[in-house]
């Protein structure tokens, strides 16, 4: 898409975390972490963090590939970090997003916990090789 290309025409920076924000909404809405799901438990997802790390340029009219993978959640999917990394279409690795997050109470403005079903269903997204699980304690 041409409003993706900057001046240099490649991709421009922030398409790539654009691409990121689309796979998580895909592969969270695969596991039914809908928007009505959303409003019924009156949560939303929200970032703490989100890190770009730019390997290959990607051109304009490049397919691109987008894997979306758990590296680090609590137990109880309270807090979760989620690793991108887009390919080109010949299989290089283009860039890597690092993307931390939790989940906020859209009345309270406050972090809140998942229910139950829905940590379970988070935990069972894809893993990075080094993924961590965190033990929630007390």
């Amino acid at each position: 898409m041409w409003s993706q290309i900057d001046a240099n025409m490649h991709m421009r920076h922030s398409a790539y975390a654009d691409l990121g924000a689309q796979a998580r909404l895909e592969v969270m809405q695969d596991k039914g972490f809908t928007s009505e799901m959303m409003r019924k438990y009156m949560i939303g997802p929200i970032l703490f963090r989100e890190e770009l790390l730019y390997k290959k340029e990607i051109r304009p009219n490049e397919t691109v590939g987008v894997t979306c993978k758990l590296s680090r959640c609590r137990q109880d999917g309270s807090r979760w970090s989620i690793r991108h990394e887009i390919f080109k279409e010949n299989g290089e690795l283009a860039a890597i997003i690092n993307a931390d997050g939790a989940w906020i109470d859209q009345i309270r403005r406050k972090l809140a916990p998942l229910p139950e079903d829905f940590a379970t269903r988070l935990l069972t997204l894809d893993k990075t090789e080094d993924y961590v699980e965190e033990v929630v304690t007390g």
